[in-house]
């Protein structure tokens, strides 16, 4: 068993001891390698977030939160090979360390058999990262995310076509990319109204201590014809 197959291993076993947890000496007796390895394997799960953590004193060992932790998913090596491909053109667009931390969560329960199968499939798939789409900063763009995620007011420094910075509160609507370029669609305190931001304009976002309120579909405006949310429900 390779490295790779036997830190899956174990962090399927660990799951499966829920409460129960495994002592160091139980996984190397298990999987046939020194106690030094497994902890060094244990590591690297830690190291990649998986919740494992050492319970001290007798009967102590690695416990992890099966509820922390997703089940093995039942993906085929093509459907895994096409979020792989999704999540490479996202390329610096909104939530884009989200979903390629999604995509670690699911490659790490997925089998061997399909991990490799996928990695191959998704190999002959190439992206030309020289034409994504313009972004804001990546601190920037966090930020933004999380407003959008936490219902939180943002402070931003935004800079105009001219070159002119002026400092904004905006309570953040929505993301939206028309034409090639990604905006930020806010109501602005200082115009009083809704306004298209240019990410790649967005100097600085700071979060504030306010709730951003949601502002009426009719107040942004009715998207284009060819326009969807990302998200469509059980479709």
């Amino acid at each position: 068993m390779n490295r790779t197959d036997r830190i899956y291993a174990i962090r399927e076993e660990l799951r499966l001891a829920g409460e129960r947890g495994r002592t160091a000496e139980q996984l190397s007796d298990t999987f046939g390698v020194s106690v030094r390895t497994v902890k060094r394997d244990i590591r690297s799960l830690q190291l990649g977030g998986f919740p494992v953590w050492a319970v001290p004193g007798p009967g102590g060992g690695y416990v992890v939160d099966a509820q922390a932790t997703l089940p093995p998913v039942n993906l085929n090596a093509t459907e895994v090979a096409g979020l792989c491909a999704a999540i490479a053109l996202l390329g610096g667009q909104p939530f884009a360390m989200d979903a390629r931390a999604a995509l670690s969560k699911i490659l790490a329960v997925a089998t061997p058999e399909v991990r490799r199968h996928a990695q191959r499939v998704a190999g002959r798939v190439w992206v030309n990262h020289a034409e994504e789409v313009p972004g804001a900063d990546e601190r920037v763009q966090r930020t933004l995310e999380e407003a959008l995620a936490q219902r939180r007011a943002l402070s931003v420094r935004y800079v105009d076509r001219d070159g002119n910075a002026t400092q904004r509160r905006v309570d953040p609507q929505l993301l939206a990319r028309t034409s090639g370029v990604w905006y930020l669609v806010a109501y602005c305190h200082m115009r009083e109204g809704i306004r298209w931001f240019r990410l790649d304009r967005i100097d600085g976002a700071y979060l504030t201590a306010q709730a951003s309120r949601d502002r009426d579909i009719a107040e942004i405006g009715t998207p284009p014809d060819m326009s969807e949310a990302v998200w469509r429900g059980g479709e």
